[in-house]
This record gives structure tokens, sequence and C-alpha cells, in this order.
């Protein structure tokens, strides 16, 4: 038989694998960062209320949000086979009307309006009000749901905990039933993006261009540097994931993202951030100071690029070539050698054209797919020769300083034969130009650093470059 119950349906962690309140505040933050001072304010007059100033001043886009397909799949189900579908949430009425104007399948829509926060024995009782003891079904996922439900004739338990699918099934009369997803060891990694740790090999860079490899407390202090470096770099990629959540959801890509798609709920990684952070701290400290104050200078930088500076033309690629040239300036500090000048001259040139690579990808991804513009991003898709212009004279710049060093007097108390080293330059021309072409032909990674860590012709070019400058410094076998 049918069932004809009103059908009420809750939101948050529910309809969508997120918090509305949560996603609001970050959008708030990203747009307006002095507004967290005025939190406490508006928490002051009640949730509801805090909820209202959130969602006058937050533009969401309901279109993208991570909604429960299949729970939504069955509510449509539902719908035509005649059921009535209530949206009912705490969520503040006007985020509630935009995701139920989008959806187009909701009757009646419940929310919090600014006085009465929609939540626990509230909604309970506004249900009751509305449809009588028992006189309707509700899908829920929360230990605040536990109320509703026991008003309720049937339970539908959605993406719930095992104690809450417990306090559910003591009530009983569960219809139906839409297993939560499980955040394994796999969507953690993910969370942390440990697979841009690589980059952070870059601290060893000054340590083998001065020939230092022998020297073990060096290699110690180093591999405290790299772990250390990693976890700040992680706080700052949570940082940037939880800022960047509306323009992730509209990437082909980054949509999948833990917290883009919802597998990882906000509230943790607002909590990772700080936690990750202080244990980069505390490893820093195991180091020495000048590495703290690279290992500070990283997270300011990382921080001020995610709120503001990567929606800035040409000043974000300087900012990300800037980012990547500390860490060789962090190994630098880490193993106590003086500063190359031709080492920092190299590093910002060459990373510079890695940035411009990396928006030239996008940009190039953005015209096959007939876009003008790329979200969150101050470019358009007809920047992109310029870009390429941009990035390729960059890349020459590098392989330019580089001969001019292998001219110079210092490579003569390097290299016992410092002749051989001139080989480096037809390799670095040739890395230079490779990475282009693949970029050219669509064929680059987000991130061009971990292209070329990855990429068969780069890590032989590596491997080629390496081999000549340790046959420079040792001499031939001959």
């Amino acid at each position: 038989m049918q069932n004809t119950h009103p059908l009420v349906v809750d939101l948050d962690g529910t309809l969508i694998r997120t918090d509305m309140l949560q996603e609001s505040t970050l959008v708030v933050l990203r747009d307006n960062p002095s507004s967290l001072l005025r939190l406490p304010l508006w928490l002051a007059h009640g949730k509801a209320y805090l909820k209202r100033k959130l969602a006058e001043r937050s533009e969401l886009d309901p279109q993208h949000l991570p909604y429960n397909l299949e729970l939504l799949s069955w509510l449509t189900k539902q719908r035509e086979a005649g059921r009535k579908l209530i949206l009912c949430t705490a969520s503040d009425q006007i985020i509630a009307n935009a995701i139920a104007g989008h959806l187009g399948i909701f009757d009646e829509v419940m929310a919090s309006d600014g006085v009465t926060n929609l939540s626990g024995k509230n909604k309970a009782s506004a249900l009751e009000q509305r449809f009588g003891n028992k006189g309707f079904d509700y899908a829920g996922n929360s230990i605040d749901d536990v109320p509703v439900w026991t008003s309720a004739q049937r339970s539908i338990v959605v993406n719930a905990s095992s104690a809450v699918s417990d306090q559910a099934a003591k009530i009983g009369h569960i219809e139906n039933t839409f297993p939560a997803q499980a955040i394994d060891f796999g969507v953690f990694r993910r969370v942390l993006r440990v697979h841009q740790w690589m980059k952070n090999l870059l601290l060893f860079v000054p340590f083998f261009a001065s020939h230092q490899i022998t020297q073990s407390s060096s290699w110690l202090a180093l591999m405290v540097a790299f772990v250390s470096f990693g976890l700040c770099a992680s706080s700052v990629y949570i940082v940037n994931d939880l800022l960047d959540l509306s323009s992730d959801r509209q990437h082909y890509k980054k949509r999948f993202r833990p917290f883009a798609s919802g597998a990882v709920p906000i509230w943790m990684g607002v909590l990772l951030v700080p936690l990750l952070w202080l244990g980069s701290v505390v490893l820093a400290l195991q180091v020495n100071n000048e590495f703290l104050l690279c290992l500070g200078c990283y997270f300011i930088i990382t921080c001020a690029y995610s709120f503001k500076l990567k929606r800035l033309v040409i000043l974000d690629c300087i900012t990300l070539a800037l980012l990547y040239t500390l860490r060789v300036v962090a190994g630098s500090a880490a193993a106590q050698l003086p500063f190359s000048f031709w080492l920092l001259a190299f590093s910002v040139f060459l990373f510079l054209s890695l940035a411009f690579v990396k928006r030239y990808a996008e940009l190039l991804e953005h015209s096959v797919k007939e876009s003008k513009t790329v979200h969150g991003r101050g470019y358009t898709t007809s920047d992109i020769q310029l870009i390429q212009l941009f990035g390729t004279n960059a890349g020459y710049a590098a392989v330019i300083v580089l001969a001019l060093y292998l001219n110079s007097d210092a490579i003569v108390r390097l290299y016992r034969n410092p002749e051989i080293v001139w080989a480096t330059v037809p390799v670095m021309l040739f890395w230079i130009n490779w990475v282009w072409l693949q970029a050219h032909r669509g064929q680059m990674h987000d991130d061009p650093v971990v292209f070329a860590l990855k990429d068969r012709n780069s890590l032989i070019a590596g491997f080629v470059f390496a081999v000549i400058v340790a046959l420079g410094a040792v001499g031939m076998p001959w």
C-alpha cells in the first residue's frame, strides 16, 4: 500500500552532505574577514538570529551543493507517486527557499526565521502543530532529529552515525535507511593531500647543490623540516579547500575533493587546521629559529593567497613562485647553509614559469569547455596566449641564470670539472619546452611540480641533470 503520510525532509547532513551554517560562515569570513568580530554579537541574540545574519551576507549557489543523490532520487519517486514533500530545516529560511526552489520537488518549506531555531524539540513541536502527532514521516540524520522521529509515524535514517541509527531503531517504524559514507584512511589522506608533500623535496635542493650530502646532522634536520613543512602545507591546503568550496564544486575534478563533495564535514577541517599547524611548529622548533621563521612566512603568505591573492591576476603567479622558492630558502635555513643568489634567482624564474603553466592549463581547460571565465580567478580565456608568453619567457630566464652561474667564479669552488656542468643547460632547455608542450596539448597535471615528479621524460631529464652535476663534481672516471 502506498504511504500517504506527508514526508518531511531535513536539510543539513540529510538532503545535502554538508551544513549550511558552517558553509555560510565560511563564505562570510572569506569575503569579509572582519565579520569574525560580529559573530559573538549575533550569537548573543540567539542561534536563529546568527543564521539569518549569515544568510543575508552569503551568496550560496544551490546548484552545486553536494546533494545526497541516492536520497534525492528516492524523494523524486515518492513525489511522482503522489506523496507530499516538506523541507523542514534548522537552516535559515532564505537558504532553505533557495535550495527548495532549485530542486523543485518540495510542496512546502519550514525553516528557522531569525527568531526561532527550528531544530530538535522546536522542530518536533512545529511539525506536530502542522500535521499532528504521528501525522508525518521524517527523514533525518543527527541526534537532534531523535525528538522528531519520536513524533513521526515512520523514520527515514540518512547518513547517520551508528549511535544515531541505534536511537532511531529503538523508536522503531523505520521506513528506509541510507547509510553514511565512511571516512577511511584514503579519504583522510586526500584531506591532507599527502601526495603534495613531494613538493617539499625542494627543501633538499640547497643541500645537494652545496655538495653537503656527507653531513649526517644536516640530513636529520632536513628530515624533520620535511615533515614539519608537510604538516604546515596540509593545514594550508585545508584552509584553501574550505575557502574554495564554491569554485571546487564547479570544477570537473575538484568537485570530488573531500570537503567539496561532503565526504568530510567542514567542522573536522576547521579542527584539523590548528592541530596540524601546532604539530608543524613543534617540529620546526627542533630544527632552528631560521627555519621556523621561513615556515611562518610560508604560512602567512599562503593564507593571504587563499583569502585574496589567488584572485589577483599576475600577482597570484608571482605569489606561487615565491612559495616554491620559500621551500628552497627553508632548506638552506634547516641545513644552516648560506643563501645562494644564483640558486634563488634560478628558483624564482623557474617556479614563475611553472606557476604560469598551472594557470595556462586551467585556462586551456575552460576554453575547451567554451567558458570565458575561471570561477574564483581573475583571468579570462582570452588571456591564454599572453599567459603562455609570460611563462615561456620566465622559463628561458631561468636557463639564462643557470648559464650565467656556470660562467661565474662560484662554480670553480664547487666543481672539479666545471666545463662538464655546461651540459645541464640543454637539459634544462629541453625540460622547459617539454613542460610547456605538454601544457599546450592539455596533458598537464593541476600542479606542474607533481607532474614533473610523475612524468617519465621529466624524471629522465632530472636523472641526466644529476649525473652531469655529479660528473662535474668528481670528474670523469677515466
